[in-house]
């Protein structure tokens, strides 16, 4: 029997064992399967979760799944992905968002992002709760609007790829994109206050939470618009693409590193930067030659970290020791957050005239395309073990299996319906060319 030092893995042969298993699994899919990507290795990921553990239940002595549990474990996935993934998928995004589109639809944007969130975690926190009393669960009251504030954040890659594919106009993409963007940050400050009350015990504050939700939102806005400005000055003064490269790379881990240390937002950090350089610094402090090499090193970037993650999101299922009241929880947590995401939708863009979507079928897109990913996971893993987490963690995988087997495989559908329609919203239009 080898003791746990001689098992455990290095960070390294983690990290390799990952991109091999992602590679591997997307070649798989690319030739037999067939599915879009990240749908594919989400499912296989699965599949090999559900494999191993029925694998164990009936030959106990292989213990395959105990040994993916550990190697995760060793991983800490919340961990990996809030302070390491995070950073770069958020600068890597917004990177691509046009600023000027996305000013135009400014109000409706910072509406979804803020007044979107509260709404959605308030609804689905009071809805899961009625749930929590009919199934005469465990709960404390302050639990399901934690649970209401970690499912809030919607993940802006699958849907932009679907977005792109259909070709639908960069005005729509940019308000998709700048919405999730903004809102996984948002989301992110709303769940740390939450958790911090249930965590205490201590009475909700709505002045305290609105006062540290300042402080943490506020405070990485502005970090990001100082360190997009410093990059954007270092970017203008040379002609030399390694190493400006190098220089995106130090705004995105320097700045999320100092915004770790200071206690504030690095995921809106993270996407104020990276709108910053994406506009200001693609267009006005870089080459041709510099601008196709950042371009393409974060897109490269991008799609490797999320083939990992999706990966990751399957692979995690391990974590969820399931029970009939766990599967009741998650099945009611799929139309909830539905219902939610649309009340929220309709309360942002109805709620003020400036803000209201003008183009028939924008509020149908977002609501559809308003899938949950690796954050809502990563946040329902880092809750403490027990009886509570579990329950969560059931709604969260409900969540976001449905968001990305089902809405992800259909979106795409209902952009063609619109299409069909003569729907003002997704009606093709020039892309955005890069300066």
């Amino acid at each position: 029997m080898h003791d746990t030092a001689s098992t455990a893995l290095s960070a390294f042969d983690i990290a390799a064992l990952l991109v091999v298993a992602s590679a591997l699994l997307g070649w798989f899919n690319h030739h037999f399967v067939r599915l879009p990507h990240v749908i594919g290795l989400t499912v296989m990921g699965a599949l090999a979760a559900i494999g191993l553990m029925v694998a164990d239940a009936f030959i106990p002595s292989i213990t395959l799944d105990d040994w993916v549990a550990e190697t995760l474990r060793q991983m800490d996935f919340t961990e990996t992905l809030l302070q390491g993934m995070l950073s770069f998928l958020l600068f890597a995004g917004a990177l691509h968002v046009d600023l000027e589109r996305l000013r135009s639809a400014w109000l409706p944007v910072l509406l979804l992002s803020t007044l979107g969130v509260i709404v959605s975690t308030v609804l689905v926190g009071l809805a899961m709760w009625g749930v929590g009393l009919l199934l005469a669960l465990p709960l404390a009251p302050i639990w399901y609007f934690v649970f209401g504030a970690l499912i809030a954040p919607t993940d802006p890659v699958s849907v932009l790829g679907v977005l792109k594919e259909e070709k639908v106009p960069q005005s729509l993409q940019s308000a998709v994109a700048g919405e999730s963007l903004f809102n996984d940050g948002v989301g992110i400050v709303v769940f740390t206050i939450l958790l911090g009350a249930a965590l205490t015990g201590a009475d909700f504050s709505l002045s305290e939470g609105a006062r540290l939700f300042a402080i943490e939102a506020g405070g990485g806005v502005l970090v990001g618009l100082v360190f997009g400005w410093i990059g954007y000055r270092a970017l203008a003064s040379m002609d030399e693409y390694t190493l400006e490269v190098l220089i995106t790379l130090a705004i995105v881990m320097g700045g999320y590193a100092l915004c770790s240390s200071l206690h504030i937002s690095g995921p809106l950090a993270m996407a104020v930067a990276g709108l910053l350089i994406g506009n200001q610094g693609v267009t006005y402090a870089m080459s041709d030659v510099t601008r196709d090499y950042v371009i393409k090193f974060w897109e490269l970037v991008d799609e490797l970290l999320n083939s990992v993650l999706f990966l990751l999101i399957g692979l995690e299922m391990i974590a969820l020791v399931p029970g009939g009241y766990h599967l009741l929880f998650g099945l009611a947590a799929i139309p909830l957050t539905l219902a939610a995401r649309a009340v929220g939708i309709l309360a942002s863009t109805k709620a003020i005239p400036a803000a209201r979507l003008q183009d028939k079928g924008a509020g149908r897109v977002l609501w559809w395309g308003g899938l949950r990913g690796g954050i809502s996971i990563a946040l329902a893993l880092s809750l403490p073990p027990g009886e509570t987490r579990e329950l969560i963690l059931a709604a969260t995988f409900a969540a976001v299996l449905f968001s990305v087997l089902v809405q992800r495989a259909t979106l795409g559908r209902l952009i063609e319906r619109l299409k069909a329609d003569h729907a003002p919203a997704v009606e093709e239009a020039p892309s955005r060319a890069l300066q």
